[in-house]
């Protein structure tokens, strides 16, 4: 008897990068949990994956969300080898006027939720033969801009987390990588723009800093996860991988 695909637990998987990643990997043959918040679009990305996926509907700020999304993957597929910690919100303002509950709400999705879901899950590979976690992070934990400070600080704990977690874990056999994505043309990203007045000078002048001469797609983002997440990169932990078409280079 073949053994069962491995399993991989996908945060913020309704939307953006996450369904991508979602759909990279269950292409790759893996069963897929998809974490969100919505059940709309939860049911909508099951539907359209079809077998080997299950939506767990949750709010990653809960305490036990973490806890309770680990469980229902271990209900459902028997075990947990991969975790993408990708969900996250952004934020963006004047760093000296942010409101304190505004730098709390963004800590505690990006930073604190994660780290919850980081030691659940691998609190279950350590029952077996491992596994691999990859960390959604951004270009902007390498690099400063005006208006992104709390965003950035979020994404460089992350990070740092990275390093810190694949040191400790590794005698678990347990990799933990990171994904630094650059501009991604996201459904959020799209919005974003259509609501500037000078667009059109906004996208020149982000393909104008980029070497490779256009911003990431989703795909990009899940390629790079579906990597760190195959037997391929089995002595790889403790990395960041940049996909930002060479922005950092310069």
């Amino acid at each position: 008897m073949s053994p069962s695909p491995l399993a991989a637990i996908v945060t913020g998987a309704t939307s953006g990068i996450g369904a991508e990643i979602a759909r990279r990997l269950h292409a790759d043959g893996l069963r897929v949990v998809v974490a969100g918040r919505s059940q709309e679009r939860g049911a909508a990305m099951v539907a359209e994956l079809g077998e080997r996926a299950l939506f767990v509907a949750a709010d990653l700020t809960e305490p036990e969300a973490a806890e309770d999304i680990v469980a229902r993957t271990v209900e459902h597929f028997g075990t947990v080898d991969v975790l993408v910690n990708n969900a996250a919100i952004d934020h963006t303002g004047d760093l000296l006027a942010v409101p304190a509950e505004e730098i709390r709400t963004t800590l505690e999705t990006n930073v604190v939720a994660a780290i919850r879901m980081l030691q659940s899950a691998a609190r279950a590979m350590t029952t077996r033969n491992g596994g691999a976690i990859i960390n959604i992070t951004s270009r902007l934990a390498s690099a400063g801009v005006a208006g992104l400070g709390i965003y950035s600080a979020t994404k460089g704990a992350m990070e740092s987390l990275t390093r810190s977690a694949a040191i400790e874990l590794a005698p678990f056999n347990i990799r933990v990588n990171a994904v630094a994505p650059g501009l991604t043309r996201t459904p959020l990203y799209t919005e974003w723009m259509a609501g500037l007045a000078d667009a059109e000078q906004v996208a020149r002048d982000q393909v104008a800093s980029i070497p490779l001469g256009r911003i990431a797609e989703p795909r990009d983002v899940a390629a790079a996860v579906s990597f760190l997440a195959s037997p391929d990169a089995a002595y790889i932990t403790g990395a960041s991988l940049p996909v930002e078409g060479g922005f950092l280079a310069r």
